[in-house]
């Protein structure tokens, strides 16, 4: 953008030499004495990291759908792929990036992704169903099964053809058998779905898993 002002890379660096710009990182400034909004740094990190958006308990979150309000929110950000996210960026909003992989490559690039409600339409989110997925990826991650359940329990008007098209791509068995487990518990209108998919993966295989926290997850198949 300094360029687009004339102001070469040199110049930009003799600025904030000189006070008239705060030096962030390489190539990236701001105004003295201003402060960094999270949206504009998510926007203008999305440049740099492909499919960077809000998700998880995060873009529930700005659903409107949240259980507890917490002291200080942690964003859930999501990416295409494995990228450190600037210090300026962690230092000011207390953030978990991950690029875990829940689809397939034939998932279209983007779906169910939307712009950020009442906010900046260059911010991406989640959409419901998708957070959901991305919800149950992280249990046993820093994410408490308890918490999931009394979110998931809210979970009853969701899209069924989208949540459809995402569990048929989903490649994570823990992610589709916690959706099968809750679904039904909740008797959800998606429970047959994720049913259905869940024994695409594995049948009445029964998987196991420890969570980090001692939390230990069981779930069978259909």
């Amino acid at each position: 953008m300094l360029a687009q002002f004339g102001v070469s890379a040199y110049r930009a660096s003799a600025l904030a030499r000189s006070g008239w710009l705060t030096h962030l990182a390489r190539g990236v400034y701001m105004l003295p004495g201003d402060s960094l909004t999270r949206d504009a740094c998510l926007a203008f990190l999305s440049h740099q990291v492909t499919g960077l958006h809000l998700g998880g308990k995060t873009a529930l979150g700005a659903g409107g759908m949240r259980h507890t309000v917490a002291f200080r929110d942690v964003l859930s950000l999501w990416g295409d792929r494995a990228k450190p996210l600037p210090a300026w960026f962690t230092q000011r909003f207390e953030c978990r990036y991950q690029s875990t992989q829940l689809f397939d490559a034939s998932l279209p690039m983007g779906f169910a992704l939307q712009p950020l409600p009442l906010g900046r339409p260059d911010v991406l989110v989640a959409t419901p169903e998708r957070a959901l997925l991305e919800l149950l990826s992280d249990v046993g991650k820093g994410q408490s099964l308890d918490e999931a359940r009394q979110l998931v329990e809210m979970m009853h008007s969701l899209r069924s053809d989208v949540l459809e098209t995402l569990l048929a791509h989903t490649t994570r068995i823990k992610v589709v058998r916690l959706a099968q487990a809750l679904g039904a518990e909740f008797e959800l209108p998606w429970a047959p779905l994720a049913a259905q998919q869940s024994h695409r993966l594995g049948g009445g295989k029964r998987w196991v898993a420890v969570s980090r926290s001692g939390e230990r997850l069981d779930l069978k198949g259909v």
